[in-house]
């Protein structure tokens, strides 16, 4: 477990930043106090606590970070990240920074849901948020302290607009996708994309067929964590195997497996990326990307930290939608040239049907 610390100023032309490792979950975070604080919001403490993808994940966490990051440049007040190898750093890891005076922390991941409300409870002075979590623990309906905002996303939405965008591409006719873990914030990526390539069996009078996943059974291909390894690149091999030419992983790093996957198999095979545009985030794999499903979490954690900065938190729920581009799609990029090129406008015309109500888009696992 690590906890690293940076500190941004307005109108500075460099940031400090400081790595502290820890011996062991539990230790006293070291403190990091500088004079040049006072040039920003000194009194003000924003951390992060990452799932055990970590922060370099190129994708969720990374993107969750970056919201943080702009905040604390635009603002000037200090940052603290806690970096999670495993889930039973979660509680560890939060108490670190509860301890280490944070006025505001954001929990990355629906896996860090019951630690969370379980630190929020025990320090009403401390404002939490938690990205793709109600934290209602008990299922009443209720956030389960007071002093928790939830940021949740309705990606079925986006996830339907690269579904049909899988089917409209694929030339073998059969589309895969496989998760991390078997949670809503995975599988409601999954139900979209498959809503999505059913739309476009519809509408075009095709059998475009989903591999890895069934939306009414709700089961799939898992490889039961959030890490880039062998069972990552197995499952992506598996589904290659049946002849999928589109590919669509859910689960942070786990693209990165599939990338290998399908390097090695040497066929013609597009990778979609999640959360962030994995174009952008990593240029290793951007000749395979048709295209990423975004999920605005940067967006959901800046808004929340600006609010927390100026003493103006609200805990209403932020939700991200097609309708307020808190989801969406990346451009294709490389792959331009290689869509029908009637596909953006379809896409756009879907994109304003799932907003009016029109075309349905929406997964069990849907906020």
């Amino acid at each position: 477990m690590t906890i690293s610390r940076t500190k941004k100023l307005v109108g500075a032309t460099a940031a400090a930043g400081l790595l502290v490792a820890l011996a062991g979950c539990g230790s006293a975070p070291e403190d990091d106090t500088t004079d040049t604080a006072a040039e920003g919001m000194s009194d003000f403490k924003a951390c992060m606590v990452s799932d055990e993808g970590g922060f370099n994940d190129k994708s969720f966490n990374q993107l969750g970070l970056a919201g943080l990051e702009q905040a604390s440049e635009e603002l000037g007040f200090e940052i603290a990240t806690t970096e999670s190898a495993s889930a039973s750093d979660y509680e560890a890891n939060l108490d670190n920074l509860v301890a280490e005076g944070c006025d505001f922390i954001v929990s990355v991941g629906f896996l860090l849901s019951a630690p969370t409300v379980t630190a929020a409870q025990a320090n009403p002075d401390v404002e939490f948020a938690i990205i793709d979590d109600w934290a209602d623990n008990d299922f009443d309906g209720e956030t389960d302290a007071p002093n928790i905002k939830p940021l949740v996303f309705d990606t079925a939405q986006a996830a339907f607009l690269g579904g049909y965008a899988a089917a409209s591409y694929t030339e073998s006719g059969k589309v895969g996708t496989f998760g991390g873990a078997k949670i809503p914030p995975v599988t409601i990526f999954m139900d979209g994309f498959q809503l999505g390539v059913e739309y476009y069996n519809e509408q075009n009078d095709t059998e475009v067929e989903v591999v890895g996943w069934d939306i009414e059974s709700q089961e799939g291909q898992f490889t039961e964590e959030f890490a880039a390894n062998d069972r990552a690149k197995q499952v992506a091999q598996g589904i290659i195997d049946q002849d999928v030419d589109v590919l669509l992983p859910v689960g942070g790093p786990i693209y990165q497996s599939a990338a290998e996957a399908i390097r090695d198999s040497g066929g013609d095979i597009a990778l979609m990326g999640v959360d962030a545009d994995v174009y952008e985030t990593d240029p290793s794999v951007a000749d395979l990307l048709l295209l990423s499903i975004l999920k605005g979490m940067d967006v959901a954690v800046y808004e929340a930290a600006v609010q927390a900065a100026n003493d103006e938190f609200d805990v209403t729920p932020f939700v991200g939608t097609l309708e307020n581009d808190g989801v969406g799609i990346s451009s294709f990029h490389d792959f331009e040239d290689m869509v029908d090129p009637d596909l953006a406008a379809e896409l756009e015309e879907i994109r304003a049907g799932i907003i009016d109500g029109s075309i349905d888009a929406t997964s069990p696992a849907s906020p």
